[in-house]
């Protein structure tokens, strides 16, 4: 992802707030050639397992995650596959009718992380378990965040049951970029105006842009890594 300076994350603490809040990903490999790319959204956590700090690119970290096996996808993918997932966070349109100021261009501000890692298929003679056990911590970890700490005690036996259509895998991930385009090329008072704007709205994703408009560093600061 090309992603000019003034957008980079602030730090890569941006970058693993945008992971969890929105861990709905894009998953792209690539495919047959007569097919081409393959994509498919699905939902990624970190691995439990793992308590080591996030790097300045994220590189060393690993994901789990989980899809169908009837999707032609599954069946494509391969031990070693480099796959890209991309995670989208809080976006909005910019009318220039904020700005205040003449000449002035539309645009769209977004975040967004995009992490490259190598994928391996969770298949060998331990993979029920170790699929489930992935299901088991997606759940957690989805609870935690969004739920309402949901006992999944009672419903072991249904996820056996649907286990056999379940395809668990892991991500060591490579490296990561972040661009948190939020109106830093602006001028501060025009940025501001934006940013007002948006948390004024009864927009979501609008406020939450704001918020994050409100932790950028003060212009000038140097980026933290």
């Amino acid at each position: 992802m090309f992603v000019p300076s003034p957008y980079r994350q602030p730090s890569a603490a941006w970058m693993v707030d945008l992971l969890r809040g929105n861990p709905l990903a894009l998953m792209v490999s690539n495919g047959p050639q007569d097919v081409g790319p393959y994509a498919t959204h699905l939902p990624v956590i970190q691995d439990p397992t793992m308590t080591e700090e996030w790097s300045s690119d994220l590189s060393g970290a690993r994901l789990l995650g989980h899809m169908n096996r009837a999707n032609p996808h599954w069946k494509a993918l391969e031990d070693g596959a480099r796959v890209l997932l991309t995670f989208t966070g809080p976006h909005a349109y910019v009318s220039p009718t904020v700005y205040q100021t003449v000449p002035a261009a539309p645009t769209w501000n977004f975040t967004a992380v995009h992490v490259h890692g190598v994928l391996n298929k969770i298949e060998h003679e331990q993979a029920g378990e170790e699929t489930l056990e992935v299901v088991r911590s997606t759940v957690r970890a989805f609870e935690t965040d969004f739920g309402n700490a949901w006992d999944m005690s009672d419903s072991q036996d249904y996820f056996r049951k649907i286990l056999p259509a379940v395809g668990g895998f892991r991500i060591d991930v490579s490296g990561a970029e972040g661009m948190f385009k939020l109106s830093q090329e602006q001028d501060p008072h025009v940025r501001e105006r934006v940013r007002e704007s948006f948390a004024h709205t009864d927009s979501s994703r609008h406020q939450e842009a704001a918020r994050l408009m409100a932790g950028l560093p003060a212009p000038g600061c140097p980026l933290a890594v």
